[in-house]
């Protein structure tokens, strides 16, 4: 079973199917691969459906409880580390073929915008907490993602930012300082536009809350990512897609221009 270069995108999915695989064939029901390893039912099922990532003892009393002989211990390794969230897998495969990626957010500096510091001070504060080497893998799978952004051909790319996640200082007032800068910098990319809402607007297409645009080549179809806590989910149908896809306009409209949201960043940045 191929799981991907260095447990990229999809490890997480192919583990679930090697390891229902032998659970099926050691007859093995769910229950009790759970009641062994102190899993729930439903977190065997999330793993076999690649949502979720073993932890612990999982695999190491998994593997000679099914007789896989090793090969679930040794696939486990590429999951762990892929340093991209089960549940986020299915995002990244979209996210490398779009043409077009859109975004608003209003909690923290987007991942594709990161610095290894900012992404740092992201990923230390996570509850429940990561292990370190979860912490550097994540890190490291979250700015190998940016290099979406030079990929040839360009995406079309476009953030809306509220100004409240520019002043978040994860990692430190410093950290934040540079991944300001850093802003600035991909903004001058030709195929990047950034904008900051203001604090002051008196109404707001956002308000339901931060959400990710994509397009395929050519346009043809579209996607919107959606995720929160606990949960996330692709709309893919109209008139769901297409009322995001208005949303995101009015977004746009309200917020800064391109230009004023530079010199309100370089503010923010000066100002720390």
């Amino acid at each position: 079973m191929n799981i991907g270069n260095n447990g990229g995108p999809g490890a997480a999915k192919a583990f679930g199917r090697l390891l229902r695989f032998y659970r099926e064939r050691a007859r093995v029901s769910q229950d009790a691969l759970a009641k062994e390893t102190g899993y729930s039912k439903s977190q065997v099922a999330m793993i076999e459906r690649g949502e979720r990532r073993p932890r612990g003892n999982f695999v190491a009393i998994a593997d000679p409880m099914l007789g896989a002989q090793g090969a679930l211990l040794e696939v486990a390794e590429e999951v762990t580390a892929s340093g991209i969230a089960a549940w986020f897998e299915d995002y990244v495969v979209e996210e490398l073929q779009a043409v077009g990626i859109h975004k608003y957010e209003n909690r923290l500096i987007p991942g594709l915008l990161q610095t290894e510091d900012y992404a740092h001070g992201v990923f230390d504060g996570a509850v429940p907490s990561l292990e370190d080497e979860e912490v550097e893998a994540g890190v490291a799978a979250r700015l190998a993602r940016q290099q979406v952004l030079f990929r040839k051909p360009a995406p079309l790319v476009s953030f809306v930012l509220e100004k409240v996640a520019l002043t978040k200082p994860l990692g430190g007032k410093d950290v934040l300082r540079k991944n300001l800068l850093h802003l600035r910098e991909i903004a001058d990319l030709r195929n990047v536009t950034i904008q900051v809402m203001p604090e002051d607007r008196e109404t707001h297409a956002g308000l339901d809350g931060p959400f990710t645009l994509l397009e395929t080549a050519g346009r043809r179809s579209q996607l919107v990512y959606v995720e929160g806590q606990g949960g996330r989910y692709f709309l893919s149908e109209q008139p769901d897609v297409g009322d995001v896809f208005a949303r995101y306009g009015a977004l746009r409209a309200q917020a800064l221009n391109p230009e004023d949201s530079a010199v309100l960043i370089e503010r923010v940045a000066r100002d720390l």
